[in-house]
């Protein structure tokens, strides 16, 4: 999300999650040799190959939950979303009979201690802190931060500096609002789904993170929740590869090969459009 830089010294460090689904591309051939999951799969399958960090398949890391981006609350429920299928695509192309997505801590992701993955697609802004200890990718998507509010919440650019912020922890838009927003009221959440909470539950009355992400936390609140503004930042997403990773060359030509051939054009169109249920660049603008 533009929600990543390496975990602050005073963190606490988080435990990995042991969440894991490996999906047999060769199982589900009989099937549909054209699918993983409910994604469509476009090019050639094995055309651009390298060994992975795990023999015979490709190990995706993600920070759940992610609407649109990976539809499900657990790895076993996603079927499809953005990123997920932009993974199958990798996975098609690379040629690997499997693929397996981790669901592991935020924190630890962005601070490069996770281990024996090929790449990880969680919305991570590449930034230079994080560049410090971990790879990026090419950039695939770009991203502002956006402000979600309970549903008729009366703001503006003014106005918002006296509201009470909420944040998670280890990301961009935390690193935003405190250096740039600088409000007088701040709290700090290690994760979305607690940020969302205490927003629903009105201790606090702005939650702020990445535009794509609070369209689709609203798109999925029944309306309670709505899209207020947003700032722009220039981040740009990247997928990260632990550091030194051998494959970040042919993993950047894949990944650029999804970008030339209008594959990711077509997920972006068929996923996040969708789950955002709003169009972000009729969103206003806020001045920090």
């Amino acid at each position: 999300m533009g929600r990543h830089y390496p975990s602050r010294p005073g963190y606490r460090r988080l435990a990995v999650l042991a969440a894991v689904l490996t999906l047999s591309c060769a199982g589900l051939a009989e099937a549909d040799p054209a699918k993983i999951g409910n994604c469509e799969l476009t090019g050639g399958k094995g055309t651009m190959p390298f060994s992975p960090a795990r023999s015979g398949q490709l190990t995706v890391e993600v920070n759940l939950p992610g609407p649109g981006w990976w539809n499900g609350e657990t790895v076993d429920s996603i079927k499809d979303g953005y990123e997920y299928c932009m993974a199958a695509n990798i996975a098609w192309r690379a040629g690997l009979e499997n693929l397996t997505v981790v669901n592991v801590s935020w924190d630890a992701l962005v601070a490069g201690q996770t281990k024996n993955f090929d790449l990880a697609l969680s919305q991570i802004s590449i930034t230079e802190p994080r560049k410090k200890v971990v790879e990026f990718s090419i950039p695939y998507f770009d991203s502002d931060i956006g402000v979600l509010v309970r549903q008729g919440t009366k703001v503006n650019e003014t106005s918002i500096k006296d509201m009470r912020f909420g944040v998670q922890q280890a990301t961009t838009g935390a690193d935003f609002v405190i250096n740039r927003i600088k409000p007088a009221h701040l709290k700090v959440f290690p994760d979305t789904p607690s940020m969302f909470t205490a927003l629903m539950a009105g201790q606090v009355d702005v939650a702020l993170t990445d535009t794509a992400i609070v369209l689709g936390q609203a798109a999925h609140s029944d309306g309670t929740l709505e899209v207020a503004g947003q700032y722009s930042t220039g981040e740009k997403y990247g997928a990260l590869y632990p550091k030194g990773s051998p494959n970040k060359d042919v993993l950047n030509k894949i990944i650029q090969s999804l970008i030339d051939d209008g594959t990711l054009q077509k997920l972006a169109t068929r996923y996040l459009a969708e789950a955002w249920g709003a169009d972000p660049t009729k969103i206003p603008y806020f001045k920090p």
